[in-house]
């Protein structure tokens, strides 16, 4: 695949990249959004907001909602994961933490767990070595991402960790632009093909 071509469905996958939103992606929950894919296929796509961090619950207090005693101090970030399923939590991880039939392994370094399990054991000091946590996803139709990223709504890229899990969320849409060699001030909105 060449870099920021859409895949072939039959051949190719963007599970375990970045998605990043172009100027103009046309929906505001989408503006300057990082989004790790971790599912692509002919079935469509399933990815988390990873820049995105929600303002109302820390990680803290959710454990408190959930019943879950123990807190080592170990503060995970709590981002907006997505519009689709809000209520339901997805924690994106290094892969040193495996639960054989709960946890996905999107790539060689990173899986995704949905269970009470994985917070309960980070918030008594065990889990993955890196994580955050993600309230809800971002969702495609089969097809849909691919025409998204021909209309020029999103790049895409290989994430670097320190992108993936660094706490600085306000910069990561202009590191993970910078990364690709991107401008962010030389992009524009408009879609078009030579």
């Amino acid at each position: 695949m060449k870099p920021n071509e859409p895949p072939d469905p039959a051949n190719d996958t963007l599970a375990g990249q970045l998605l990043v939103a172009m100027p103009g992606i046309g929906d505001p929950r989408f503006d300057r959004s990082v989004i790790y894919l971790c599912g692509h296929s002919d079935d469509g796509a399933m990815g988390l907001i990873v820049n995105k961090p929600v303002d109302d619950i820390t990680f803290p207090e959710l454990l408190e909602q959930l019943g879950i005693e123990g807190n080592t101090g170990r503060e995970i970030r709590v981002l907006f994961g997505g519009p689709v399923e809000t209520g339901r939590g997805f924690v994106l991880h290094s892969t040193d933490y495996n639960v054989t039939g709960s946890t996905l392994q999107v790539s060689d370094d990173i899986g995704l767990t949905a269970t009470l399990e994985i917070l309960e054991q980070i918030a008594h000091g065990d889990g993955p070595e890196k994580s955050l946590l993600a309230l809800g996803y971002a969702g495609w139709a089969p097809g849909q991402l691919e025409e998204e990223i021909l209309s020029n709504g999103w790049l895409h890229c290989t994430p670097s960790p320190e992108l993936l899990f660094g706490a600085l969320d306000d910069t990561k849409w202009e590191r993970a632009l910078s990364e690709m060699g991107i401008d962010p001030a030389q992009l524009s909105g408009d879609a078009g093909r030579a």
